[in-house]
């Protein structure tokens, strides 16, 4: 939608109210809640009401978008009490008969309104050395070739966008700022389990640590949140296993 054309009533909208948790660290000392009414399509998403409230009523709501379409995972916030991508959230998926919460995802530090600072979210993911590490050359100069169950082996967690939806939806993580959190095992997952990397025990090394996988309490809460229907836990579970048979590891509860 253009933000220099207000949308006209037509058949088939409706109104809705969000309330949104607002906070202007140059103006509040804590959060407060606002409330906004909105007309909407039942196709709308949750993203298309917050633009109508920034285009429309009020240009101060500050969040984070990009894509809009699911890809970059940056508008993940918390709809009704749950971690979800506002760009995917539909208002026909949700209870319109009572007004729809809408506040930053929990666990980092809030920055304004929908906006956390992701930098500890990414530093964990850092540490975790998301990238391919092989030590030899691919034979002939060529590309390192890999089967088909080989790679299915890992393709489920090829799927993060790094929303942290998963990493904020958990308690551990919410009480305990220096858990690893669910992302960033699910991208050590991603390679640990690839059969062209050689750098899987010095993963498992920086996982079994008291802020590693074994504080992994299997509340599923990161699993229900994922917007790519990541099996989380069951990822998480397979690097707890892997590291029990790594004669190296020594468990830390």
């Amino acid at each position: 939608m253009n933000p220099a054309v207000k949308r006209r009533p037509a058949a088939g909208f409706a109104t809705i109210t969000l309330i949104i948790r607002r906070f202007d660290p140059d103006v509040d000392t804590e959060p407060r809640w606002q409330d906004y009414d909105v007309d909407v399509l039942p196709t709308d998403r949750i993203l298309d009401a917050l633009h109508a409230i920034k285009w429309d009523q009020d240009g101060s709501l500050t969040f984070r978008r990009s894509c809009a379409h699911g890809v970059c995972g940056s508008d993940a916030m918390r709809i009704n009490g749950r971690n979800r991508l506002a760009c995917k959230t539909l208002v026909k998926d949700l209870d319109t008969s009572k007004p729809i919460y809408v506040e930053a995802i929990k666990g980092l530090p809030l920055e304004k309104d929908l906006v956390v600072d992701m930098e500890p979210f990414f530093e964990s993911f850092r540490q975790v050395q998301p990238f391919l590490q092989a030590g030899t050359a691919p034979q002939g100069g060529r590309e390192r070739l890999q089967s088909s169950a080989d790679r299915e082996r890992f393709d489920d967690t090829t799927k993060c966008i790094l929303c942290a939806a998963c990493t904020t939806s958990c308690p551990v993580f919410w009480t305990d700022g220096q858990y690893f959190g669910p992302a960033a095992i699910v991208n050590a997952h991603r390679f640990i389990f690839d059969s062209r990397d050689d750098a899987a025990d010095v993963r498992l090394d920086i996982l079994n640590d008291r802020e590693g996988v074994w504080r992994c309490r299997t509340t599923f809460n990161c699993t229900e949140a994922c917007p790519r229907g990541i099996e989380i836990t069951k990822a998480i579970s397979e690097v707890k296993s892997a590291m029990m048979r790594s004669p190296e590891a020594v468990r830390i509860a």
